[in-house]
């Protein structure tokens, strides 16, 4: 099957950098889809993103796709002809739809019995034919949130387009992509190049782009920089700090990446390095540097797009451009210094939180109440949490974090620790928002673990209680998180907290009758079921998950420790067998008076052998293993009562439980009704699927 190398490249005006990768990225899937889609074979596949260009490279693709043989099914074959010997109307009929005589027809084999049939064979898609068409459906479906038109044209697309390359092999003239004609003509760098490119062969690309200053490869520009980061750094002994998100957005600002070292003066220094860090990482996209300690040094690195031929102007006007924001940087923090945050709680109540839960003052004072008795419940001084609690929204009224948004709470921590306030409280203001993402770090403290609670629940129960819980892909309040963020504090951290207990002191610091009945219960279930996500990614199967909730715990440290303990039991060879004794176990006593009455099992009401051993060795391991509750030692416990496998084995093979005699059935019931108790101490193991 002949093949040749396939090219696409949609020419732009400047892609926004932040999505560049992702529609580099899309657009290479959407062309692989579409020859996917066609049946259409191909060979390595490349995709190239710069700030003027999307493109696909692809070789060895067929230029046609595989015949292949159709069949087409009609009625049963019995049912083809009547009793002279006539086609029936049905058949005509399917023969009429397939445009053939009936004589044409066969009769295929199903695994329905023999049906009359038509096979056909139906050429392969040709590549030529449909490149135009793939190419029109990946740029339809990228994901563009805003599309622009520009001139008096009706095209959309994220950018003004203003040229399309679409070849196979020498092939160029593959219709309209965008309003313009498809060609063999691309552009190079903006400065560092002139006039078109015409391309010879798809192959030509990459080359011909890096012969007009274009590193067109996305992956290998964005290691470029990081090289020459590196580079520049290792020249002042120092390390440069990449942020991968920076990185993505740099490589999609340039396309012939130039590093260049500047620096700005030391007195700086003495303004918080987050906030000159946001400032330079945020507005001017530099990449900043350290030292071997970790400080923050008064240098920068920036990645042009020129090599000019006067480096030393373009650091300049870098460093030129720097200077003044660093210099509002440092008024904000001087100035933010001469008003306490203490005295900044008035300006809180101008601030509404959310409109029927009331202002920040009012969140302020419910969580200097929370976390003090949060702090109270986990050892820790009520007053530190209390006091840091109420500080803890201060900073959003202060310059720095008007100007700067993310130094929200560690603008708090620099000015707290300035006022005179405990160390713990200071630590507290930046560690409330501790964790901000998945696998972000914790609270390092209690203080601010207790701040960090207090502020996730009262937004739970106060969004749940207005009846604005999260739905679908909404949740403007960011109550996933900060469930999942509440599970980890108090699993982590080992805060043997009841969450019941913690949602409803959340309720309470709300005036009564503004949130619904039962806020505390409807927060609880959507909280435990973040769980569920938490344990999937942990390999857990979803029924210990159910075992363990079918109790109805609600402390997150101790369901922690029952759901890996009941992972473990399902590993044990004996797990598949007790955990089908109590499902049969859990249908006996199901089936009972909802009124019926368990008593004790007594010794003298026992007659077969098999129900006398499985007593005496409930009695034996129960004790065992009730120790071990005790302690929390769940894993133990329930390996402990792994032991029980073959008397319970022998009990239903050997005794009748629903006997004739009441007082023997009874006793029988009690018996099961303590076996399965001894479980559920644990987790209901009667959920378990293990084995299947």
């Amino acid at each position: 099957m002949s093949t040749e190398t396939l090219l696409v490249e949609l020419g732009t005006e400047e892609l926004p950098p932040k999505d560049l990768k992702t529609l580099g990225l899309a657009f290479r899937d959407g062309i692989v889809a579409g020859l996917a889609q066609r049946e259409l074979a191909h060979g390595e596949v490349q995709w190239f993103a710069s700030p003027r260009r999307l493109a696909v490279l692809i070789d060895a693709v067929s230029l046609q796709g595989a015949d292949k043989t159709v069949e087409a099914l009609g009625p049963p074959a019995d049912r083809a002809r009547d009793e002279q010997g006539t086609w029936t109307p049905a058949a005509a009929g399917f023969a009429k739809k397939q445009g053939v005589e009936p004589e044409e027809l066969e009769t295929l084999d199903t695994p329905k019995g023999p049906r009359l049939g038509l096979r056909r064979v139906e050429a392969g898609a040709r590549t030529a034919d449909c490149f135009n068409d793939i190419i029109n459906d990946s740029v339809r479906n990228l994901p563009i949130a805003k599309r622009m038109r520009w001139g008096a044209s009706r095209v959309e697309f994220v950018r003004p387009v203003h040229w399309v390359v679409a070849m196979l092999g020498e092939q160029i003239n593959h219709g309209e992509v965008l309003g313009l004609a498809t060609g063999n003509t691309t552009r190079g760098h903006r400065f560092h190049s002139s006039g078109d490119i015409v391309l010879e062969r798809p192959e030509d690309y990459p080359q011909a782009l890096a012969d007009a200053r274009v590193v067109a490869d996305f992956a290998q520009r964005r290691e470029m920089i990081r090289e020459q980061v590196m580079v520049e750094a290792s020249g002042l002994k120092a390390t440069a700090v990449i942020d991968e998100d920076l990185l993505d957005e740099v490589t999609g600002l340039v396309e012939w990446p130039v590093a260049l070292t500047g620096s700005f003066e030391e007195r700086f220094l003495a303004v918080p390095a987050e906030a000159l860090v946001s400032s330079m990482k945020e507005h001017q996209k530099y990449f900043h540097l350290v030292d071997e300690a970790g400080a923050l040094l008064p240098n920068f690195i920036t990645i042009s797009n020129i090599e000019s031929e006067d480096p030393v102007q373009v650091i300049d006007g870098n460093e030129r451009v720097i200077r003044p924001r660093l210099s509002d940087a440092a008024f904000f923090f001087e100035t933010d210094k001469k008003t306490p945050l203490a005295d900044r709680l008035p300006q809180l109540e101008k601030i509404v939180f959310q409109q029927q839960l009331g202002t920040l003052a009012e969140k302020s004072r419910r969580l200097e109440s929370l976390a003090g008795a949060l702090a109270g419940l986990t050892g820790s001084d009520p007053a530190l949490a209390a006091r840091a609690a109420l500080l803890a929204k201060t900073d959003l009224v202060t310059e720095m974090v008007l100007e700067f948004p993310d130094m929200q709470g560690i603008a708090g921590a620099y000015y707290a620790a300035h006022d005179g306030e405990h160390a713990d409280v200071a630590v507290a203001q930046a560690q409330q928002y501790w964790p901000r993402f998945a696998g972000d770090q914790l609270p390092e403290n209690l203080t601010a673990a207790a701040l960090g609670l207090a502020d996730r629940l009262d937004t739970l129960v106060g969004i749940f209680g207005i009846g604005q819980p999260p739905t679908g892909s909404k949740d403007p309040f960011a109550l996933r998180r900060a469930s999942l963020a509440v599970l980890r504090i108090m699993v982590e951290k080992e805060l043997d907290l009841d969450l019941r207990d913690c949602l409803q002191l959340a309720v309470d610091q709300y005036p009564a009758g503004l949130l619904a009945e039962g806020t505390a219960e409807q927060v609880l279930a959507y909280m435990l079921e973040r769980f569920r996500a938490w344990y999937e990614e942990e390999g857990i199967a979803v029924e210990v998950f159910r075992a363990v909730s079918a109790t109805d715990p609600s402390r997150p440290l101790d369901i922690q420790r029952r759901v890996h303990a009941v992972h473990a039991f399902t590993q044990l060879p004996e797990a598949a067998a007790l955990a089908a004794a109590n499902k049969r176990v859990a249908n006996i006593l199901g089936k009972l008076d909802a009124h019926h009455q368990f008593g004790e099992v007594s010794a003298n009401s026992m007659v077969e052998p098999q129900e006398k051993a499985l007593a005496e060795a409930l009695d034996r391991v129960g004790g065992e293993s009730a120790a071990q509750l005790e302690q929390g030692a769940y894993a133990q416990a329930l390996a402990a009562l792994a032991a029980l496998r073959e008397p319970v084995d022998a009990f239903f093979d050997g005794v009748m439980v629903n006997a004739e005699d009441e007082t023997l059935r009874n006793n029988r019931l009690n018996l099961l009704q303590a076996l399965r108790q001894r479980f559920l101490q644990v987790a209901d193991i009667s959920q378990l699927a293990v084995g299947k």
